[in-house]
């Protein structure tokens, strides 16, 4: 039996598309992802920096193209916090997959260590990971945090299904294929470079539970 994910968290950020605390999902050990640690989000160039001091956050590592950052520049940009780690190789034209991020694993894996190595390496408080809309590039690196961090390949889809738009079929169709090509999110990000020691690091960061810090809200 799957044990049941504790109180779902969505971030009450005005502006904040898909914006929501990753802590509460169980792990495969019997323990649970921690409250505060990991938050995903889309863009939020209109976010008043005071509300990410407010939420403890200490890192803030923006997945975008350079090009969109010069379009809708990031209000932490040039601040301690933030940390720009485009995530995918340039392209004029980039359409979401429908099915799958194989791909994407693939073709941009030195691209993908970094950006686990910027988290990994951040300081102490929470990491928001963000794109433009919070799904894909987001999507696969918090599936990738939250495997590494012990959470099963069903919650990380369901997770990913609450996304605007998503269902968790694309999700389910990408561990599948990391599992069965790579060996799993470790061997994936190993293989690629990134030190077993932040791959514990990030282990440790994400999977200790805490109490959920408070400006956030829960849905009836």
């Amino acid at each position: 039996m799957r044990a049941a994910r504790e109180a779902y968290v969505i971030l009450d950020w005005p502006g904040c598309r898909n914006g929501r605390d990753l802590g509460g999902l169980p792990t495969m050990d019997g323990g649970r992802t921690r409250y505060g640690a990991l938050l995903r989000s889309g863009g939020h160039d209109g976010l008043d920096p005071s509300v990410l001091r407010d939420a403890g956050i200490g890192r803030v590592v923006d997945l975008r193209w350079a090009r969109e950052c010069v379009e809708r520049p990031s209000p932490f940009a040039g601040t301690p916090v933030y940390r720009h780690a485009p995530m995918l190789n340039d392209v004029l034209d980039y359409e979401p997959p429908d099915d799958s991020y194989g791909p994407m694993l693939d073709h941009n894996r030195v691209r993908i260590a970094n950006a686990f190595r910027v988290v990994a390496e951040a300081p102490t408080g929470g990491v928001l990971v963000h794109c433009h809309a919070g799904r894909d590039r987001t999507g696969v690196l918090v599936a990738l945090l939250l495997q590494v961090a012990g959470v099963g390949a069903d919650e990380i889809a369901d997770d990913y299904a609450r996304t605007d738009g998503c269902t968790a079929t694309p999700m389910q169709n990408t561990l599948a294929h990391l599992e069965r090509r790579y060996g799993g999110a470790v061997a994936y990000l190993v293989g690629a470079g990134v030190e077993p020691a932040l791959v514990a690091a990030v282990r440790t960061k994400v999977s200790t539970s805490v109490p959920p810090y408070q400006s956030v809200r829960r849905p009836t």
